[in-house]
């Protein structure tokens, strides 16, 4: 989800759904070591529980991220070897890391000796022709012997040369069935599958062979999804008003947009918060023609709201 789950994002999310456990995009170790580590760490206290998605591939720069990463509150580092965009590959982290376990098996180690939080690794179920379940548990043992206990595992294989990232995350069919039988013989294990889940009913039916779902896509384009599965897990919840969601993101984003951060730096991420409604189309339309001017505030928002029907 790299560019789109950033720290607005998580804060709107963590609206909709109280407990929902958030990840960042992924942040290389590289941008941290050599970059403005706390830009990269920053999020707000409300996204707790929040794990830090990682990528690298220098077991010394993964573990001075990870002591960074303890240090700003971080409740999990993820070291994240599904993403296969031609930059991830180019540096050498990311899908193309799947081929090589002894050097994510490093970096893991060197990354638990700089912390007391959970390290763990989120992973593609295979790549280009090493598409066999024997090939995903060649990954997974070194790491088991590295001492993970928990992997997210997205049911697609990656298609590293000749598809595109965005192809890599629609196109590879789905493997539900690798995911569950890697959790029926590593049953130690905590496995999170990943990939296509966008129904409630998806997830009760997963969470009878897994131990937990992750859902990307879904919850980015259809945010109240979110709000659904939270009422859903814990019947005493009553479902937000998307309005009043609305209305609890105006001071987050006065305060924002007063330290310099563009309007439509955050509600983009907002677009789909009404998919589904009356009134959806002219809510996107407003925000779109407007949060990108640069006097734009939280006004707009009121007044997409106010250009929406009631009923909505």
């Amino acid at each position: 989800m790299m560019d789109w789950t950033d720290r607005h994002c998580r804060y709107f999310m963590r609206l909709l759904s109280p407990s929902v456990f958030l990840y960042t995009e992924m942040v290389t170790a590289a941008a941290i070591h050599h970059g403005d580590a706390q830009r990269f760490l920053q999020f707000d206290v409300s996204e707790h529980p929040i794990a830090l998605q990682l990528g690298g591939s220098d077991p010394q720069w993964m573990a001075s991220a990870t002591q960074k990463a303890t240090d700003h509150g971080f409740d999990e580092i993820n070291i994240n070897v599904g993403c296969p965009s031609d930059k991830v590959q180019s540096g050498q982290f990311g899908a193309c890391l799947m081929a090589h376990p002894e050097i994510v098996a490093e970096c893991y180690q060197a990354m638990l000796g700089q912390t007391d939080k959970p390290v763990t690794v989120k992973t593609r179920i295979g790549i280009d022709d090493r598409d066999s379940y024997e090939f995903l548990v060649a990954f997974v043992e070194p790491l088991i012997d590295a001492g993970c206990r928990k992997f997210v595992v997205h049911a697609r294989i990656a298609i590293l040369d000749g598809l595109s990232p965005k192809e890599n995350r629609i196109v590879p069919p789905l493997n539900y069935d690798r995911v569950y039988r890697l959790k029926d013989d590593f049953p130690e294990l905590e496995i999170v599958i990943n990939g296509g889940i966008s129904k409630i009913e998806q997830i009760d039916t997963m969470l009878q062979r897994v131990d937990g779902v992750m859902v990307g896509r879904q919850a980015y384009q259809q945010p109240y999804f979110l709000a659904e599965v939270e009422q859903h897990f814990n019947a005493d919840r009553v479902l937000p008003d998307r309005r009043d969601i609305v209305e609890n993101m105006l001071p987050y984003i006065d305060l924002n947009v007063a330290s310099g951060v563009p309007l439509n730096r955050i509600t983009r991420h907002m677009l789909g918060l009404f998919a589904g409604q009356p009134g959806a189309r002219a809510w996107r339309r407003y925000i779109s023609e407007h949060a990108h001017l640069g006097d734009a505030g939280s006004e707009v928002l009121v007044k997409a709201l106010n250009a929406m029907p009631i009923a909505a």
